[in-house]
């Protein structure tokens, strides 16, 4: 009896998303894999179906778009506390700290979604014009280029004679040898990443959402008690996103958390410190 076929060498598997396919069960043998991670990778391997490879794209750049939440939300938290926090060592009227944080939350919001749109924007375009370059030299230098295309693929570990073969099967595709060529060569991708317009919005929005936790105790408390209760705000949600930023970064939870919680702690202890010290200086 024939052995079964490796898994995913089947050409007719890039063709059929029929799943529960019968492959046989070779995990990887890294001991660092987790019991979570192993069987999240079994149940590819017995689920798999080849219409979802063309959508990874896709939720990468929603994920992305999760760890631009993130991002803002971390801003949206210290730096409205950090400002917060400032005014209220320097006075006793909840009305001005109130106002003070509010014109950084919007401004705020407004400086990261325009900041994230045009950084965005701008490293696309640069990528675009070195893709175009790319697509020139192949044009008009197709054996230079079929050269460089063989060393890096004698670069990464095969020998000379399969770079050769390899790099020939290749470059008979012009999409596949403009692709391979900007992914190897330039390390970038071929193809545009996730919407700058959306990106923008999530980080904006995030920041803006979270400013309202350091904030929102000086909407109904005198300055003294909103001060503790915004921060104590601030370290509960600081916690829940290290949490959240170490499950994305598949690193510590609990280390992940304390870092953003440290980090946070600090930033408010120093802008408080801060409006503190301001008006007693400015008095002298």
């Amino acid at each position: 009896m024939d052995p079964p076929p490796e898994p995913f060498r089947d050409p007719d598997l890039l063709f059929e998303s029929s799943p529960g396919r019968n492959l046989p069960p070779r995990l990887p043998s890294d001991g660092d894999l987790s019991p979570e991670r192993a069987r999240e990778l079994e149940q590819k391997r017995r689920t798999f179906d080849a219409s979802r490879l063309f959508a990874e794209k896709e939720r990468i750049a929603a994920r992305g778009r999760v760890r631009q939440f993130v991002f803002g939300s971390l801003d949206g938290l210290l730096v409205p506390l950090g400002v917060v926090s400032a005014v209220a060592g320097g006075t006793s009227n909840s009305k001005i700290v109130v106002v003070a944080g509010v014109a950084e939350a919007f401004a705020g919001a407004l400086s990261m979604g325009a900041g994230e749109y045009l950084s965005g924007k701008s490293e696309a375009q640069v990528q675009q014009a070195a893709i175009r370059d790319e697509e020139e030299e192949i044009a008009a230098i197709p054996d230079i280029e079929q050269l460089e295309i063989e060393l890096l693929f004698e670069h990464e570990g095969l020998s000379r004679d399969d770079a050769v073969v390899v790099a020939d099967k290749v470059t008979s595709s012009h999409r596949s040898w403009v692709n391979t060529m900007v992914e190897k060569e330039l390390g970038l991708s071929a193809e545009p990443g996730g919407s700058a317009v959306k990106n923008s919005l999530a980080m904006g929005a995030s920041y803006l959402v979270a400013s309202l936790v350091p904030l929102g105790p000086y909407l109904f408390l005198a300055v003294r008690p909103a001060l503790v209760l915004s921060i104590a705000l601030t370290i509960v949600a600081l916690f829940v996103i290290g949490l959240v930023k170490g499950r994305l970064a598949d690193m510590s939870l609990w280390r992940s958390a304390l870092e953003v919680v440290v980090i946070g702690a600090a930033s408010a202890a120093g802008g408080y410190l801060l409006g503190s010290l301001i008006p007693h200086l400015i008095g002298k």
